[in-house]
């Protein structure tokens, strides 16, 4: 069985930082590709990275491309995203995921974590 678990999420002030993790297990990731996701109240879920679990290939949505970064540890089967200079736009349950393809689109990502709340104070 698949499990995607994220953690460290939390509350930080405008232009701080949080570094969320993610653990996958249940099956081998291999040739996966690997994203984040976040949805704001009232908000449709958006992509905000992703990353070639193989490849280390990444790719980021224009909103957070230079202050977010994502990363790998396959030894470890855990994902990460530092997210610097935290803006209150940011705020958002986050979630990672799974897909089988290279894509920016939800709806092709197979396994869904539960989420992790990111608040940005201004």
């Amino acid at each position: 069985q698949v499990q995607m678990v994220e953690s460290g999420g939390g509350l930080v002030q405008a232009g701080g930082s949080l570094r969320l993790s993610c653990v996958a297990s249940g099956r081998t990731f291999s040739g996966y590709t690997m994203g984040w996701f976040r949805q704001a109240p009232g908000k449709e879920r958006e992509f905000v990275a992703c990353i070639g679990w193989t490849s280390g290939t990444t790719y980021y949505a224009d909103s957070v491309k230079g202050r977010f970064t994502i990363s790998r540890d396959n030894a470890k089967n855990t994902m990460y995203l530092q997210m610097n200079s935290l803006k209150p736009d940011d705020t958002a349950v986050y979630y990672c995921a799974a897909a089988r393809s290279w894509s920016s689109r939800p709806n092709w990502y197979d396994y869904w974590g539960q989420g992790t709340q990111v608040t940005v104070s201004s």
